[in-house]
């Protein structure tokens, strides 16, 4: 069982940076959305902790990674590997089934409804 990972501008590099998955859930306090995503979240790092790492980056707190990586809505998840930008997603109605099938297969889950896919 793994806990969610706190992320900030000065941490977010050597996080993603990791050859393991980690999934980017830019937040914040405020976003409605963003708490109804947080119980998935929290499962999937629960039943999945040992293939991915699911971080948080409240964008409040942290405005230099979100601008970045134009992060123009929330809440929205990046899935990252070695440092590099795999897929996003800022679809609020598709996140929950994309979210809950991703761990089982691949990245691809979750660019089924992406924002963007670098790389």
């Amino acid at each position: 069982m793994a806990d969610l990972l706190t992320l900030t501008d000065a941490t977010f590099a050597q996080a993603v940076g990791s050859d393991k998955p980690v999934l980017v859930d830019f937040w914040a306090e405020w976003c409605g959305p963003c708490r109804l995503v947080a119980p998935i979240l929290a499962e999937i790092a629960a039943e999945h902790g040992d293939r991915i790492t699911v971080a948080k980056l409240n964008i409040d707190e942290n405005q230099q990674t979100p601008f970045s990586y134009d992060v123009m809505s929330i809440p929205t998840m990046v899935v990252f590997q070695d440092g590099v930008e795999r897929s996003g997603s800022s679809a609020p109605g598709r996140r929950r089934p994309c979210l809950r099938s991703w761990p089982s297969g691949s990245t691809e889950m979750i660019s089924g409804s992406s924002r963007w896919s670098r790389g």
